[in-house]
């Protein structure tokens, strides 16, 4: 067991320094002088290379990609071109959003996911599953963004229970805070709570067919009680692997949600550092949406051996 984590931790780490070099030369080292992009085509000569020696441009490629790595490993990521700030502040501020958002996200996404799989999958045939899985096929289908204009037309401008956008901060408490973060995990859900309710229910059914329900069945054991025992627990691991994927793409996936209803997250941080040109801004972003999604998925491994004895015995 520890051999086999330990080497998922190594190639977690090694996945990591590609996506770094990935970045760095899809960033720096394309065509293009991130000087002349940040200050226009009608900048001095001596302007432009004030700014190179200030982003370190002037330096040899390799020597620019071991002083980035060096300030992410000590916490030094750089100062924003636009806003005259540490980047580090400026994400971390992002993440007090961005990460909740997702949270409360994959917290509905769930819920309604497992409840509406095991739903369809327990009435397999019937109005019920139907019915359900007519509801995953349009999540699957409605892009996030526009689910959000109609939250917003419809519990914003025609009931107005919500506030249209923005973020009244997390020091007017959770009760606001977490209010104006509902509709957009609500747009964010829906399409991720479609796709789950397919993987929910094709993994129940699954389970179902087994032997051993059948035996629990003969035993005594009623429908309801054998379904939520035995059937749902080892009906987990591909829901599993479902929502780690989801958790990872919720946050790299929040710009377009968050610009809708003008949330100051990691997304709107990303989409204007590009309106801006604020590459320092920009490639710190894309590194920490990457590592994320990695990371997110190193977990769910850990969280496969932890819940599949077989594949510790691989080990």
């Amino acid at each position: 067991m520890l051999s086999l984590v330990l080497r998922r931790l190594g190639s977690f780490v090694v996945t990591l320094l590609v996506a770094s070099l990935v970045v760095f030369v899809v960033m720096d080292v394309l065509p293009g002088d991130p000087a002349a992009i940040l200050l226009g085509t009608s900048a001095r000569p001596d302007t432009l290379a004030a700014l190179r020696h200030q982003l370190g441009l002037d330096q040899p490629l390799a020597l620019q990609y071991l002083d980035w790595l060096g300030g992410l490993l000590t916490g030094d990521l750089g100062t924003s071109i636009t806003y005259a700030v540490p980047v580090g502040g400026l994400i971390a501020d992002r993440l007090a959003i961005t990460v909740p958002l997702a949270l409360l996200a994959i917290a509905i996404s769930t819920a309604l996911a497992l409840s509406l799989g095991v739903l369809a999958a327990s009435r397999q045939g019937r109005p019920a599953d139907h019915a359900v899985m007519g509801f995953a096929q349009l999540g699957v289908a409605v892009p996030d963004f526009w689910i959000g204009l109609l939250l917003i037309l419809l519990f914003s401008s025609w009931l107005q229970w919500f506030s249209a956008g923005g973020f009244p901060g997390w020091s007017a408490g959770p009760g606001p805070a977490l209010k104006g973060l509902l509709l957009p995990a609500v747009a964010l859900a829906l399409p991720q709570a479609g796709v789950l309710t397919r993987v929910a229910r094709g993994a129940v059914l699954e389970v179902m067919d087994e032997e051993f329900v059948r035996t629990a069945r003969a035993k005594g054991l009623s429908r309801r009680a054998t379904l939520w025992r035995h059937v749902v627990p080892n009906a987990l691991l591909p829901v599993v692997t479902i929502i780690g994927l989801q958790f990872s793409f919720l946050i790299a996936g929040a710009v377009l949600v968050e610009n809708v209803f003008s949330l100051p997250g990691l997304g709107r941080l990303a989409f204007l550092a590009l309106a801006q040109r604020d590459l320092v801004v920009l490639r710190d972003v894309v590194l920490l949406f990457a590592a994320l999604v990695i990371t997110v998925n190193f977990v769910v491994d850990l969280v496969y051996l932890a819940l599949d004895p077989r594949l510790r015995g691989h080990s």
